[in-house]
Parts: structure tokens; C-alpha cells; sequence
């Protein structure tokens, strides 16, 4: 399934996307509310979900998916976990030696926006980035998980832009300032179940911005695959549902060029980000001044 929240009056409403239209989950009863409830209930929620939308689509209940305002997928969700330089291209292109452990940093539920959204870049930003990435999102606790079993505890996937502000992530050796900007996660448009995803570690996935390509690679080429990442994370921290983990991004990034070539973010830059079977992430810059 294609899970999506959109905006109501009455605030985000959880839907499913189907070719027919956007199928809307009730709110009466103790059908889900949330996208993090929703995830949380697991199996027998989800088989539940998928009976409504048979009998919806069925009917004709359903919504024009042009007519709606996305929100993000997931709009709280507990952890986000990033994964740095997964990529060996991208790891050559920074300057930095291949890891030999993840490495690990984080984003917080202020960085969180949804497709289609605008996203504010601050004045006092002057070296903005995109980084396109496959988003794993937890569907059960998680703690000391092995390898092998590891792919069982996530519920979904969706498509991550791990906006950066290169001037601020570098100005220490700390890269939390430059990746915690307000909005600079969108995540989306879709949280697509495993079970339609099928192998996480074979998707092709790219990068435009206004128009063209920047970043093209697969899945295939990352350094740590999903299944190892979320057994290493766990060995460290429990996962809960509705955590977040960003599996990194290839090369093609804006601080990958040669100095003289950067074009950093500006106003009015347009981002499609695409990754097989999850749809594509679309989202543009608008500078903000009075900083």
C-alpha cells in the first residue's frame, strides 16, 4: 500500500493512494488517526486498511489525489537517524575516506515537511545542498536485532531529501546545526509497506534540480545495505515504530563539485527527487530574509 497524509480543516487525515484516487481512512471507530498509530498497530490494522480501500475503490468513495495538499508521511515520528557517506562515489567526492563502521547523525521533528511544500532557506544560509536517500521507517521495536531478521521490523519506505546547510554542518566537527534547519526534511509523498517495496538494496533513485539530473545511482551501490543498518543501530539503540532511519545519499551533491563550479541552493530552486516504487519528492526553495 500507499500510505499519505493530506490537510484537512480539521488537521492531517491519513489516506491510501490507489490508481483510481486517494481512498480516505475513516475517522469514527478505532480506525487510526495518526500515521504513527496506523504504523504502531501493524498487521491486523493494516490488513484491515487494505479490506476498506477494496470495498471503497469498489464503490467509488474516493478522493482526486491533484485536489489534496500532501503532509509529510510521517508527521512525528520519534527518532530520525541519518547515515552519513553510504556511498562510496559520494564519500570520493567529499574528500573522505570509506567508513568502516555507519556513521551516524540525526535530524530532528522539526526538520520534518511534506511533498509539495515550500521550504524556507534562511538568509544565513549560503551553502544549501540536497541529498536524495531511501528513508527505512520502523514498524516494530527493535533492539539487538541480527541481520537476518532485520528487514522484519520495518514497516515501509519513502523518499528523504536530507537537506544541508554545508556553511553550518562544517562549521564545527559536529554536523547537527547544518542538518536540523526548520523543514529541512521533507519526506514522501508516500510511506510505501515492505511488502510492495520487496528488496530496499536493488532501487534506482535520482536527484533533479530544475530540470536536471544531479544525482543518479541504485540502492545497490550503498557501502551498508538497509538490512545491516538497522541491526547496527539496534545493537546501540532500541527502534521504535515510526522511527526513521535515512540510509544516505549517492554522489552528485553540490559540495561534490569542484569549488569553483558550486551553485549553492537559491530562491526559487526546484528539487524532484525519484526512488523505483516509492513516486517522486517534489519540493521548492524560497529564500527568507529579515534573518
Amino acid at each position: 500500500m500507499k500510505l499519505m497524509t493530506y490537510a484537512t480543516d480539521e488537521g492531517l487525515r491519513l489516506g491510501v493512494r490507489t490508481k483510481d484516487g486517494v481512498v480516505e481512512i475513516p475517522l469514527a471507530g478505532d480506525w487510526p488517526r495518526t500515521m504513527e498509530a496506523l504504523i504502531a498497530g501493524g498487521e491486523p490494522v493494516v490488513g484491515r486498511i487494505e479490506a476498506h480501500v477494496r470495498e471503497a475503490v469498489g464503490t467509488g468513495a474516493i478522493l482526486r489525489e491533484e485536489d489534496l495538499t500532501f503532509g509529510p508521511c510521517v508527521p512525528n515520528p520519534g527518532k530520525i537517524i541519518c547515515v552519513g557517506l553510504n556511498y562510496r562515489e559520494h564519500a570520493a567526492e567529499s574528500n573522505m575516506s570509506i567508513p568502516e563502521f555507519p556513521v551516524l547523525f540525526n535530524k530532528f521533528n522539526n526538520a520534518v515537511a511534506a511533498h509539495g511544500q515550500t521550504i524556507p532557506l534562511p538568509a544565513y544560509v549560503k551553502e544549501g545542498d540536497y541529498e536524495v536517500e531511501l528513508a527505512i521507517v520502523i514498524g516494530r521495536t527493535a533492539s539487538g536485532v541480527s541481520k537476518d531478521e532485520a528487514l522484519d521490523y520495518v514497516f515501509g519506505y519513502c523518499i528523504a531529501n536530507d537537506l544541508s546547510a554545508r556553511d553550518l554542518q562544517f562549521r564545527t566537527n559536529q554536523w547537527l546545526l547544518g542538518k536540523s534547519l526548520d523543514h529541512f526534511c521533507p519526506i514522501g509523498p508516500y510511506l510505501v509497506t515492505a511488502d510492495e517495496v520487496g528488496n530496499p538494496n536493488d532501487l534506482e533513485l535520482s536527484c533533479r534540480l530544475n530540470g536536471e539530473v544531479r544525482q543518479r545511482s541504485n540502492t545497490s551501490d550503498m557501502i551498508f545495505y538497509c538490512d545491516e543498518l538497522v541491526s547496527y543501530i539496534s545493537e546501540y539503540m532500541t527502534l521504535s515504530p515510526g522511527d526513521i532511519i535515512l540510509t544516505g545519499t549517492p554522489q552528485g551533491v553540490i559540495f561534490g563539485y569542484p569549488t569553483e563550479k558550486r551553485e549553492w541552493l537559491k530562491d526559487g530552486d526546484e528539487i524532484v527527487l525519484a526512488i523505483d516504487k516509492l513516486g517522486r519528492l517534489e519540493n521548492r526553495m524560497r529564500a527568507r530574509t529579515g534573518e
